[in-house]
């Protein structure tokens, strides 16, 4: 049986020639763990030798190099790596996407070609997602029986955050997102949250619909899982999927239950939207199908 030292990285276990061990790397542990912890709050480390009194700071012994870097704080060097726009259609500048600039000559040049080669399956605005076949993957809605339908009264908007409202509406019909429905059990309402860049993002208020629905406890990604995965590799490439939740469809049977009201009438979602309390669960199952095959 083997046996693992986590904070060694190291990892013993009986061979017919006595004990074998598998060290890690220390270097590429830190890194990961400094990254890991960078955002988080950080408490200055003393190191005490055993046997010692613990007293003030100045008492304390010196401080191994190692834990001097607040781990929120990178290099210079290594904070903000210099990346480069590079167009994937010759015909619309404006699809554009970074490469680091620091990269190979050989290897930049590969990997512009490959995405130049696949950006028909880039999408750039609503338009052009095609979405996930039902077929594959589609969310539905596991509701107990036990919870009686509930009907939000709908809340009133001052005029500008009404004009934002028939605004958002108006992008998700044209888009294919959501359907005008009638005679419904569940209905919620709409609520603006402000995002960073002063715009508002329109959001429903799935609240009750979500205490009647049990909840899935697929287990989601952990974040020392991710940088551990990452470890020995050259390139790192992060993607972000456009709208990616709108991209799964609803079961069809549930869409009139993700209705919501608004000053213009009522609509259900066809796709996906924030706010179930299920999406993640969702989600994280056709990502992991994806990268499963």
């Amino acid at each position: 049986m083997a046996v693992t030292a986590t904070y060694a990285l190291m990892m013993k276990f009986p061979t017919e020639y006595g004990v074998g061990v598998v060290k890690g790397s220390q270097e590429m542990a830190q890194r990961a763990n400094l990254l890991m912890y960078k955002d988080r709050e950080v408490h200055q480390v003393y190191a005490v030798t055993a046997g010692q009194e613990v007293g003030e700071p100045e008492e304390q012994a010196e401080v191994p190099k190692e834990f001097e870097l607040d781990p929120r704080e990178e290099p210079e060097a290594k904070k903000d790596e210099p990346t480069e726009q590079v167009a994937l259609d010759p015909e619309d500048p404006s699809r554009t996407i970074k490469v680091g600039a620091s990269l190979n000559v050989h290897v930049k040049t590969q990997l512009v070609t490959l995405l130049r080669d696949y950006k028909d399956v880039f999408a750039w605005s609503h338009e052009d997602m095609l979405g996930i076949d039902p077929k594959v993957i589609s969310h539905c809605l596991s509701i107990n029986p036990e919870f009686r339908p509930v009907k939000q009264k709908r809340l009133l908007f001052n005029p500008e955050r009404s004009t934002e409202i028939r605004n958002e509406v108006g992008k998700l019909l044209s888009a294919g997102s959501i359907r005008e429905v009638k005679y419904l059990e569940w209905v919620a309402n709409v609520v603006l949250v402000k995002k960073k860049n002063d715009q508002w993002r329109m959001c429903v208020d799935f609240t009750d619909l979500n205490k009647a629905c049990p909840k899935d406890s697929f287990p989601l990604p952990r974040i020392d899982q991710l940088v551990d995965a990452t470890a020995g590799h050259e390139l790192l490439s992060s993607m972000d999927a456009y709208s990616g939740y709108n991209q799964i469809r609803m079961n069809k049977a549930d869409e009139e239950k993700t209705a919501f009201t608004t000053d213009q009438g009522l609509y259900c979602y066809k796709v996906m939207p924030f706010g179930l309390k299920n999406a993640g669960a969702t989600y994280q199952r056709l990502v992991n199908r994806i990268f499963a095959q």
